[in-house]
């Protein structure tokens, strides 16, 4: 390294912290599409489970002959728990992006914090420097 080039230790991790963070952040999309791509196939393999269960004791239920009536009260019961998983769906939901806007939030008054602190540092250390000097 040749004296005419200044470079500083926080250049150093600077430019590396910014390389490390671009390729993190160019993997983003990717990482969220496999994730994306996993959780679907696992739901439709749920969904799979009780199609195919449908399929296997259809023929079972049927010879039993279960009153109509029973049946249209199991369906009231199950839909009223389904209602209920849907809301708590739709909650958590709202609960996910509010709890991401104020872990944003916060992060951006910790980014100015540090600003402001590290102006203070430095106005701190050019007062060291010039009293150094003397």
């Amino acid at each position: 390294m040749s004296t005419n080039n200044s470079i500083s230790v926080c250049d150093i991790f600077k430019d590396n912290t910014s390389k490390v963070i671009k390729k993190l952040e160019m993997q983003i999309p990717s990482h969220f599409q496999i994730y994306s791509d996993m959780y679907k196939e696992y739901l439709h393999v749920i969904d799979d489970i009780f199609g195919t269960c449908i399929l296997s004791e259809k023929e079972f239920f049927d010879k039993m002959k279960i009153d109509k009536n029973l049946m249209k009260n199991i369906e009231t019961f199950t839909n009223y728990f389904t209602g209920i998983g849907i809301n708590q769906i739709e909650n958590y939901d709202n609960y996910l992006k509010w709890y991401a806007q104020m872990r944003i939030s916060g992060m951006k008054s910790y980014d100015q914090f540090v600003h402001t602190m590290m102006n203070s540092y430095s106005k701190t250390l050019a007062n060291f420097m010039i009293d150094f000097e003397k």
